[in-house]
């Protein structure tokens, strides 16, 4: 697999717009900077660090922390069982800390059913705002493929993550991936999902 370097961040990138009015690509590296941990890394297309996750425990920890390259909690992401049904909540953090998190979560994650062609489909509500509606997405995926899009419920897309090639057309390997988000929308939101779906593939 090709190396990654990553670059240093540097004091003047420590506020990080979330939304833009362009077409955003994000590299994702499933490997966690911390030795022995699990999780990901994640780069901008300048290659500096915007988010990542360090998962200390163990690979499907029912507790996750998205965090922004300073290590700043920008969602808190709990597994959660209610009879048969598991699901996953993301609950969106104010000041850095989990101790200052939304009581409400910001997003729900649940498995559905699986659609013609071996899909896996994931349902998952939004409430961006607590005094509009919610807002609902799926995440549609292939089994035991990197490749998935998270569309809106009109099936228009919102992002795409697939393995990362080089200019030349060559795969840096199953742990080297591309995310693109599409204009205005939140791709730390985005991120939130995309660490939901690695950890109901057991990836984190």
């Amino acid at each position: 697999m090709a190396k990654i370097h990553p670059q240093v961040p540097q004091a003047s990138l420590v506020s990080i717009p979330f939304t833009t009015s362009k077409q955003e690509t994000f590299t994702i590296w499933m490997k966690s900077l911390i030795l022995s941990g699990k999780g990901c890394t994640v780069f901008d297309s300048s290659g500096q660090i915007v988010y990542r996750v360090d998962n200390y425990n163990c690979k499907c920890s029912h507790e996750v922390y998205l965090m922004d390259f300073t290590g700043k909690v920008l969602f808190t992401i709990r597994r959660k069982k209610f009879k048969l049904l598991r699901f996953w909540e993301g609950y969106r953090s104010f000041n850095g800390t989990v101790d200052d998190e939304d009581e409400i979560p910001a997003f729900q994650v649940r498995k559905s059913f699986r659609i013609l062609g071996g899909d896996l489909l994931c349902e998952v509500r939004i409430r961006l705002n607590k005094d509009q509606p919610c807002q609902y997405y799926q995440i549609e995926t292939c089994p035991g493929q990197s490749t998935f899009k998270i569309v809106d419920k009109l099936g228009g897309l919102i992002a795409e993550v697939k393995r990362k090639q080089s200019k030349c057309g060559i795969s840096l390997g199953e742990d080297v991936l591309t995310m693109v988000v599409e204009p205005h929308i939140d791709h730390s939101f985005i991120m939130g999902l995309v660490v939901v779906h690695s950890i109901i593939n057991c990836r984190i």
